[in-house]
């Protein structure tokens, strides 16, 4: 499984890809937050906090790999955890010049199989 989220890139005047995801990632906080936590929820966390931390960007204009920064949040009663490190994680994006949307793609999951009895 792997997800996929569209998210609208402002009219910036600056042509620079770092500083327009920057701007995208603290304008859509909580979409961002919502994108990585499907990521987390098997760990019984969601994540928020998302920071920018490199931009890959591959031989196109268009594509490339993002490294995105975030705290894992544990809402458990019964588990004790408090992290302060931040987690990383790699997605790939697709930018659309003329909409003015990038396209995230998250890792890939690989499904779980059938259990043998």
């Amino acid at each position: 499984m792997q997800y996929t989220w569209n998210f609208k890139l402002s009219q910036a005047t600056s042509n620079d890809l770092s500083s327009r995801f920057n701007e995208m990632i603290s304008v859509q906080q909580k979409e961002m937050g919502i994108f990585l936590s499907y990521y987390t929820k098997a760990d019984g966390a969601v994540a928020e906090n998302v920071t920018l931390e490199k931009v890959i960007e591959s031989t196109s204009n268009t594509s490339g790999k993002l490294i995105l920064g975030f705290h894992k949040i544990f809402y458990n009663a019964c588990l004790n955890i408090h992290e302060t490190e931040k987690e990383q994680m790699t997605v790939n994006y697709n930018l659309d010049q003329d909409t003015a949307t990038v396209k995230l793609l998250g890792p890939l999951i690989e499904e779980r199989g059938m259990d043998e009895i």
